[in-house]
């Protein structure tokens, strides 16, 4: 049986590697396994070392602890906040990549609107 927190980083390796737009073969190779472990390690049937975790990190280009991030909230979230799955959304993860895409003082405006109009709904 899977353990909820191996789950949980699993999930964050795969929405991390989605969102630089890596395979789970490129990041494979550059930690030094194969791509199967990567799958293993993703739905969490595996859990990842210490040191893994480290050379995944790195590859992935964030902090360990980006991994951890959000473990301590609850099924019941504040109405304010995203779910803490919205990483698992196809549709936000692209419209995180494109809001990356555009050119940093544009972002800014763009956020600065979205910000508005969340206000207003």
């Amino acid at each position: 049986m899977t353990h909820p927190v191996d789950v949980h980083v699993g999930k964050r390796i795969r929405h991390r590697r989605w969102l630089v737009g890596m395979t789970q073969q490129q990041l494979a190779e550059r930690v030094g396994i194969k791509f199967q472990q990567i799958q293993k390690y993703e739905t969490g049937a595996n859990r990842v070392s210490a040191s893994r975790l480290w050379d995944i990190a790195d590859a992935l280009e964030v902090p360990v602890s980006f991994f951890f991030e959000g473990l301590e909230t609850t099924e019941t979230e504040s109405k304010e906040s995203a779910p803490a799955d919205i990483l698992g959304d196809k549709e936000a993860l692209d419209l995180v990549r494109s809001y990356y895409a555009i050119p940093e003082n544009q972002r800014r405006r763009l956020f600065e609107l979205a910000r508005v109009l969340s206000d207003v709904a």
